[in-house]
């Protein structure tokens, strides 16, 4: 069964304020861990002491079972990864830069190139026989991506697998990883708060080196409510009308034509009254939040908001 499991981990640049600030975190079985923080929170400090590009200051990184430290070959044998948007050498096809990377690791023994083919399928890779140095930035990203999966890992580690790839290569990379988490573990950093929701069950916060907060996605979701829906209705109408709905609406306000953002409570029940009152004022062609609930969560947090852990 994958396992990621992080101990006491801390690292140490210089003699300021650690990088990374003794981190525990366990994760076991399937599923997608999405590793949330500004620039320079620690996110691509704990990938690289994950992926032994680092040695820890303290603390223990394991991957399924075994420290990288100690034993960094056993420990990677089944592990896929991409920290800090590498890309394949240009003299390389496309096809020569995920063998080598298939040479590496152990795994299946599938066909290397019946894979190959597999994943160029699954990832729109350009031909095969293209050198890597005539690839757009995006393209060169999904064969650093197929590069990763090849030998099938059973645990992945992204360091913002979608960095530089335009809304159609980053669906597909979403619907990729939403079809691998079903049987393999995935641990991912991104600022994309939307590309977190609809892939990730689990989220980690980071900042200055600490974990802020661990949970479930669910659990971030009721724990920060989002206070403002945004309502679109097919034909114009008067803000005044939704501000006379009741007290449960606090505010509300002009956002486009015919989209308005009212203010609430955030209650789940103020949520479902206000959508009955604004269904007698008009046909009702949209409802829904004003900003992604992970979005609240993040910002509360690095202003200081609640911190705590789940037993996740």
């Amino acid at each position: 069964m994958p396992q990621i499991e992080v101990q006491g981990l801390s690292k140490n640049y210089n003699r300021g304020p650690p990088a990374l600030n003794e981190a525990t975190f366990r994760y076991e079985g399937s599923g997608a861990i999405g590793y949330l923080g500004p620039n320079g929170a620690g996110k691509t400090t704990t990938l690289k002491l994950l992926t032994g590009l680092l040695r820890p200051t303290g603390g223990r990184a394991l991957l399924n079972g075994v420290d990288v430290a100690h034993d960094r070959k056993r420990a990677l044998s089944n592990v896929g990864a991409i920290i800090e948007s590498p890309e394949p050498y240009p003299s390389q096809t496309v096809e020569e830069a995920i063998e080598m990377v298939s040479d590496f690791r152990s795994g299946p023994s599938r066909s290397v190139r019946e894979e190959i083919r597999a994943l160029s399928e699954k990832l729109d890779l350009p031909p095969l026989d293209a050198r890597c140095g005539r690839l757009s930035k995006g393209q060169r990203q999904r064969v650093s991506i197929a590069a990763s999966l090849v030998r099938d890992p059973q645990v992945i580690i992204l360091d913002e697998p979608t960095s530089g790839l335009d809304p159609k290569e980053r669906i597909l990379i979403r619907n990729l990883l939403n079809d691998l988490k079903r049987d393999h573990l995935i641990l991912m950093s991104s600022h994309l708060m939307q590309e977190v929701t609809e892939i990730c069950d689990q989220v980690i916060f980071i900042n200055r080196g600490d974990i802020l907060l661990r949970d479930t996605v669910q659990n971030v979701a009721t724990r920060f409510r989002t206070r403002a829906v945004d309502v679109e209705f097919a034909t114009p109408i008067v803000v005044d009308r939704i501000k006379a709905l009741g007290p449960l609406v606090q505010d509300a306000v002009v956002v486009g034509e015919r989209r308005f953002r009212i203010s609430f409570d955030g209650s789940d029940s103020a949520r479902a009254e206000i959508l009955k009152g604004l269904v007698g004022i008009g046909p009702v062609l949209s409802y829904q939040n004003a900003s992604l609930v992970l979005e609240d969560a993040y910002l509360a947090l690095m202003q200081g908001g609640v911190a705590g852990e789940s037993a996740a």
